[in-house]
């Protein structure tokens, strides 16, 4: 059996422990908390330029490794302080580098050569078992359910988690953390270490199935103050100081941001050249529309055009059209008209008003309001307040939009009861073609000033340090 495994995880639980001080440890965790959220994305990106490197050279970047190392052995501190150990009090200190003398220790081994093959299946295949099992160990794998469908409580943080609050509780009641405990959940947390390792492609060792219990490694003194150094920078880093962290922090975080932003204005370019109908208009899918009475009509919808807003809203929409479409091949009427208008002219009709929307994007249904009456005075095509209006079996209207509050009208074309069409709506929105690029330009010039810090970034913390610090040359 190999003990040797290159991602060392040490812990030593302090010999005296506050019995209270672990119920705010969740508010003291806060600054790291923040801080991590931000190195976590850059190691993600770094893991990226890693997979890059590896492929192509088969090394991972020194500066990039001890980076992302740095920011596991934080992590490992918070864990160890917080609520995936609870086995010291001492806070964790804001650094990536190695605190010899504090309690939570972390090591892994800089590969000299890395497989160009392995790099291409490790993370999302080769690690799928262990993901199965850290499901269980730390999220949502361990579920417990008591009662009946009525009455049921269910957890899901994981048997660390669980584990380490049954610690919390004896330390309060007993004022001792229980020492089998302990060494189970350090033994599950340099398992999870050892897989975020392995899938971060910072070995080709396989992650082992086995449970090291204990705060040592598997053949090791215990970890203690002073037990072993740290290990040595590499010759020519200047190292992972304030300005190197924070640039690649903001650099990944602008990365990330130019990545989406950019995503999105390569959506709208393919929305607006692969999604219009052959008249250049973006529409919907057709929505069944219905009423017993004798009309169905939209809740007003209020447009402001003038010396404030300009003519945004017609900027934004251009022309709308509004295609429907007879399911029984009886001629319809669709019209559109100032709201007053068609709230005189349907006063006292039995109608159903849309009052919204729901279901999901692609299942639409209408919600209605429904209005008592009886039928119209007048067939709709003869009255003369529409602004747009057509009939037919498959009656089609195109609309400039102006200020004011409109409605759309759907009726039989006698003017009968029992509506049934289906609609479709849809605009030129002129705007999207142009909005695209400026999205997507932004997206691309966010992203490549991110690189730009992050490759500066790399190069500061690999680069030679101060003049007057002499640096022996590699052989």
């Amino acid at each position: 059996m190999n003990h040797d495994y290159p991602v060392r995880v040490q812990g030593r639980a302090d010999a005296q422990l506050s019995r209270g001080l672990w119920l705010v440890k969740w508010l003291l965790l806060l600054p790291h908390a923040i801080v991590l959220a931000f190195l976590w994305i850059a190691f993600v990106a770094l893991t990226v330029v890693a997979f890059v490197s590896i492929l192509v050279t088969g090394r991972y970047p020194r500066s990039v490794f001890e980076f992302n190392v740095g920011v596991l052995r934080w992590t490992w501190r918070v864990w160890f302080y917080g609520y995936y150990a609870l086995a010291t009090d001492q806070y964790p200190p804001f650094t990536l580098h190695e605190v010899v003398d504090y309690p939570a220790r972390l090591e892994i081994d800089y590969p000299t050569e890395l497989s160009r093959g392995l790099v291409l299946v490790k993370t999302w295949l080769l690690a799928i078992p262990h993901y199965l099992v850290l499901a269980f160990l730390a999220g949502s794998g361990l579920t417990v359910a008591l009662g009946g469908d009525d009455d049921r409580w269910a957890w899901g943080g994981g048997l660390i988690v669980l584990l380490t609050l049954f610690a919390a509780v004896a330390l309060l009641v007993t004022g001792r953390y229980p020492r089998p405990i302990f060494d189970l959940v350090i033994g599950m947390d340099r398992w999870m270490i050892r897989v975020i390792a392995y899938a971060a492609l910072m070995t080709d060792e396989y992650p082992p199935f086995r449970l090291d219990q204990g705060g040592e490694e598997p053949g090791e003194s215990p970890a203690g103050p002073g037990t072993s150094a740290a290990p040595a920078p590499h010759p020519h880093a200047r190292g992972w100081t304030a300005l190197p962290i924070v640039g690649v922090a903001t650099g990944s975080l602008l990365v990330l941001v130019g990545v989406v932003v950019g995503a999105v204005g390569g959506l709208l370019l393919v929305v607006d050249s692969g999604f219009r109908d052959d008249d250049g208009y973006l529409m919907s899918g057709r929505q069944q529309v219905a009423s017993a009475g004798y009309a169905v009509s939209t809740e007003d919808l209020e447009i402001a055009i003038d010396e404030g807003t300009g003519d945004l809203p017609r900027r934004l929409l251009g022309t709308v059209k509004i295609v429907a479409e007879s399911p029984s091949g009886r001629p319809l009427f669709v019209g559109i008209a100032r709201a007053e208008a068609v709230e005189t002219y349907l006063a006292g009709v039995e109608h159903a008003v849309i009052t919204d929307l729901h279901g999901p994007a692609d299942a639409l249904e209408p919600r209605y309001r429904y209005v008592a009456g009886t039928g119209p005075a007048m067939v709709p095509g003869v009255a003369e307040f529409w602004s747009v209006s057509a009939s037919g079996t498959e009656p089609e209207l195109r609309w400039e939009p102006e200020s004011g509050a409109w409605a759309l009208v759907v009726m039989n074309a006698d003017g009968a009861a029992a509506v049934e069409a289906r609609i479709s709506a849809g605009a030129t929105v002129p705007v999207l073609g142009p909005g695209a690029g400026v999205v997507l330009g932004l997206g691309v010039f966010v992203l490549a000033l991110g690189v730009v810090l992050l490759v500066a970034a790399v190069h500061r913390a690999h680069g030679p340090g101060p003049a007057s610090e002499p640096i022996e040359e590699e052989v």
